[in-house]
């Protein structure tokens, strides 16, 4: 947005800060391209005489005079890992001036919706706005968007759109049929993208100009208020038919719960938030904050100018946009929790069996077992998922039946207890899983097989995403439920002969998995809180591996097992998501990529008590490019 009365030298370049400032984080984007006006221009207009272009918020240094913050698409921008260069304006002729190469970044202070979709579709013009010193000075002009790239939108770039303001403070939205139109013409912009082939728009909702200092407290006020919502409503109507991933911003929401909270977020508490700015530039400095105040600090104000936010609005307006991003990143984990708590059932009963390999109760008996262990799950971060540590205990019962010479059948149940820590906030996530398994295993001579059938009921109490928010911490909740069932069998011959102490077997194995987590809400209608759809895991595997066992005394054994295998289903999930707070819209997002190969190792010992009771130890670990499992048990099993 572009008030002209504000249209006031703000300061430098701190682009390389936002290099420093960047997280480790996945990269999704191929890159961003921005289009708007004041809000998100990365420094269009030349800053006086000092070679430098300035950003509407304000500026930084011990005395306030010096470089000028960032805005939130650049924050924004430099958080996703976009190259810096890319995060640069792309129509500023102190750039051109200079030799230096365009960026990404086309907002310019003063676009009206109209200038907007031209910047997109036409040509982007670097004009002096109107009111202002050379108003309506064409100081650099060149193709559009779209033109400048042979009409073709990159369709793995992230596009962010703000604007409207300045058709309300330019005069020409003066009625709701004014304000519909305009709320139309921004969505215009979104769909001249899609239909160009863009898939990731993120666009702003209009900020409530009613609570800006340029309208607080004047006639115009409410009016301006009613108009906002106007301009939202018929940006949502709209938006909802682009046939893109549309990604909308709650702006109005996230301000009017920073007014009500201020000192969540680090602002000044009993101040005049809506009414007062930082620099005094058309609008009444802060008596304590302001420039010139007791104690100036622009981090304890919302507003720098009359309309356009200080660092800390654009932070947290950064931070808000950031969350949303990432919540797929985190969310597609949990069907990757459920998948490791199933491995590890998994990995239990071969345990069982591995001990019992050689030394199966006598025909006609049960063989009972009770085992506890624990697992540890380590997820390293991809281009669309965040990085996360789980860990977890379990306890498992069942047993076995023999029913002749070579085969027995048995049940067994599991319970577990995981949790995960995910995503640069340390969002919390636990999962209980009930786990219910069925199985036969043959023995005969050289050959031997085993099949399992598992079910179960997943219970995931307490979901806890976490996210930055300026210097606060943004949290939403929620709980849901899920589901999973597997099939796996394998087919082995031992080379050794009967009666070996030794044993050695190469196998293969094929495993299918299913894992259902239902779709919930997070609590709340807060500006943050999300629904999310339903996701659905599968999981197809083909293995070869060898397995192994030695027997080092008549009441000891070790035993081990090394394979390989390959997934089949290693599709990058998607979660669709929704705004609780903005009815209409949703958006899908890619989260986490299985990988195709992973290596597993298990190692353990059995050592017989008595006749009918036997002690059994085992460690597992399973591996892949993003993954590390492991997990340690201890057991009995007991003859009857």
């Amino acid at each position: 947005m572009f008030r002209p009365t504000v249209f006031a030298p703000l300061a430098g370049c701190l682009l390389s800060l936002a290099c420093a400032q960047a997280l480790a984080a996945p990269a999704p984007y191929s890159t961003m391209v921005v289009f708007g006006d004041s809000l998100a221009d990365a420094g269009t207009f030349p800053d006086g005489s000092t070679g430098a272009t300035l950003r509407f918020t304000n500026r930084t240094g011990p005395t306030f005079q010096g470089d000028f913050g960032l805005v939130s698409s650049t924050l924004l921008g430099s958080r996703l890992g976009v190259p810096t260069h890319d995060l640069n304006a792309s129509t500023s002729p102190v750039r051109a001036a200079q030799g230096l190469p365009d960026g990404n970044n086309w907002a310019v202070g003063g676009y009206r919706t109209d200038n907007i979709l031209d910047s997109i579709t036409s040509v982007s013009n670097a004009t002096i706005p109107p009111n202002n010193p050379g108003g309506g000075t064409v100081l650099r002009s060149r193709q559009g968007y779209l033109p400048a790239n042979g009409g073709r939108a990159d369709p793995n770039a992230l596009y962010f759109l703000s604007g409207g303001g300045n058709d309300f403070l330019q005069g020409r939205v003066l009625s709701p049929s004014q304000a519909a139109a305009a709320g139309g013409r921004l969505a215009d912009s979104a769909d001249a993208l899609q239909q160009a082939g863009a898939r990731y728009i993120m666009v702003w909702m209009l900020p409530d100009l009613g609570l800006t200092p340029a309208l607080n407290g004047t006639p115009l006020q409410a009016s301006s208020s009613a108009l906002s919502r106007v301009f939202n409503q018929a940006l949502v109507q709209r938006l909802s038919r682009v046939d893109a991933q549309v990604i909308p911003l709650n702006i109005p929401l996230l301000l009017q719960e920073t007014f009500a909270d201020p000192g969540r977020f680090g602002l000044g508490i009993g101040q005049n938030l809506t009414g007062t700015c930082f620099s005094g530039s058309g609008c009444t400095a802060n008596p304590t904050y302001g420039l010139g105040g007791s104690a100036p600090d622009p981090t304890k104000l919302i507003y720098n100018d009359s309309v356009h936010p200080t660092i800390a609005g654009q932070r947290l307006i950064a931070d808000y946009a950031y969350s949303l991003l990432a919540a797929p990143w985190e969310l597609t984990l949990l069907p990757e929790m459920a998948q490791g708590t199933l491995r590890a059932h998994q990995d239990e009963l071969r345990n069982q069996w591995q001990g019992d390999n050689g030394a199966w109760q006598a025909i006609g008996q049960w063989r009972a077992i009770v085992a506890a262990g624990g697992q540890r799950l380590d997820f390293d971060e991809q281009n669309h998922s965040a990085g996360a540590d789980g860990s977890g205990y379990n306890l498992n019962i069942g047993g076995s039946y023999r029913l002749d010479e070579a085969w027995r059948v048995g049940v067994a149940a599991g319970l577990y207890r995981q949790t995960l820590e995910a995503g640069a906030s340390d969002s919390d996530y636990k999962l209980n899983s009930y786990m219910g398994s069925a199985f036969a295993q043959y023995q005969y001579n050289h050959w031997w097989a085993d099949t399992a059938l598992t079910a179960g009921k997943l219970d995931f109490d307490s979901l806890k995403r976490k996210f930055a928010l300026g210097v606060s911490e943004g949290a939403e909740k929620g709980d849901t439920d899920g589901w999973l069932w597997a099939l796996s069998g394998r087919l082995g011959y031992d080379i050794a002969a009967p009666g070996s102490e030794w044993h050695l077997s190469p196998f293969v194995s094929a495993d299918y998995a299913r894992v259902h987590v239902d779709g919930y809400a997070e609590k709340g209608n807060r500006s943050t809180a999300l629904t999310f759809a339903d996701q659905q895991r599968d999981s197809k595997r083909l293995g070869v591996g060898l397995q192994g066992s030695y027997r080092v005394t008549p009441l000891t054994q070790v035993f081990g097992e090394v394979a390989r295998e390959h997934e089949f289903e290693n599709d990058t999930q998607k979660v669709k998501i929704s705004l609780n707070s903005v009815q209409g819209i949703d958006f899908k997002l890619d989260g986490y990529t299985p990988r195709s190969n992973s290596d597993r190792l298990s190692l353990g010992v059995s050592h017989r008590l008595t006749q009918e009771l036997a002690l059994k130890a085992a460690y597992n670990v399973r591996k892949d490019d993003n993954l590390t499992q492991q997990g340690v048990s201890v057991g009995v099993s007991l003859d009857f």
